[in-house]
């Protein structure tokens, strides 16, 4: 496996060094990942003492709905601490809420809230495998942006949802840091596009040619590659379910609460 670090953050936005390992996608415009920090940084810190974001139950207190809310927001985090102004969601905090999610009897399913640039792919892929792998239902909902390593992530629900002004980028992995330039390390590139391709496919609607096609077209993306799917676009071309919002994602929830949750292929 080569050195350096797997990601999707474009080149206009290179101006914090990159870590220095780990697989990271994240989307045009979108800010790259930087040096490790040990500081505190707000709410990412405060998960630490047991006040993760996005653990509390629908509705209010804790308890007082069956459906619990996780949210995905920022950068997600992989192996390596990102400076302490960027917003981050930390993958070591979000995997323990899914299994205690799937272990509570009294969470009978879980919204997904996404407003994310990207970031670690292995991160971001072990998110969504937990959250395909769910027994209880799970519905997504796209707000303002479910970029990169984020659209795995959306399509691994059981319903998913995009408000109609959110846009969701798709363009392939890239390696920073130290390049070894050998044809191992096209080849480790590749493997590590189709791990997430072929999720993306197999829990959506959309082909893998298709995709292929939105992400390496060029002339849209001024400094990159790859397209920027907006709300309705994302649902046309079979990547995410319908345009809609916390109403639509609430009833699809309910429905499945009482009819049971849909079968998956």
């Amino acid at each position: 496996m080569p050195s350096g670090t797997v990601r999707d953050v474009p080149a206009s936005r290179q101006e914090i060094p990159a870590a220095p390992e780990g697989p990271e996608v994240g989307p045009p415009g979108g800010p790259p990942p930087g040096p490790g920090s040990d500081a505190p940084r707000g709410e990412d810190r405060a998960a630490e003492a047991g006040d993760a974001p996005g653990q509390q139950a629908a509705g209010g207190r804790q308890g007082t709905s069956p459906i619990h809310v996780l949210t995905i927001v920022g950068q997600i985090e992989g192996h390596i601490s990102l400076p302490s102004q960027n917003k981050t969601t930390r993958y070591e905090h979000v995997l323990p809420q899914l299994v205690a999610i799937e272990q509570d009897p009294d969470i009978q399913a879980v919204l997904v809230l996404l407003n994310t640039v990207g970031g670690d792919v292995e991160a971001g892929l072990a998110i969504a495998e937990l959250i395909r792998s769910m027994s209880k239902p799970s519905a997504s909902i796209v707000l303002g942006g479910g970029h990169s390593i984020g659209v795995p992530i959306a399509v691994a629900a059981d319903r998913s949802f995009i408000v109609a002004t959110a846009t969701m980028t798709i363009h392939p992995i890239r390696l920073s840091g130290m390049v070894i330039g050998v044809p191992q390390t096209y080849e480790y590139l590749d493997k590590m596009q189709d791990r997430v391709v072929h999720f993306v496919v197999a829990n959506s609607g959309i082909t893998q040619e298709r995709y292929r096609e939105l992400m390496f077209r060029t002339g849209e993306l001024a400094r990159d590659v790859g397209t920027i799917l907006v709300g309705r676009d994302a649902v046309r071309e079979g990547l995410i379910h319908e345009v809609g919002g916390m109403d639509r994602a609430m009833s699809a929830l309910r429905d499945m609460i009482a009819r049971g949750k849909p079968g998956r292929p």
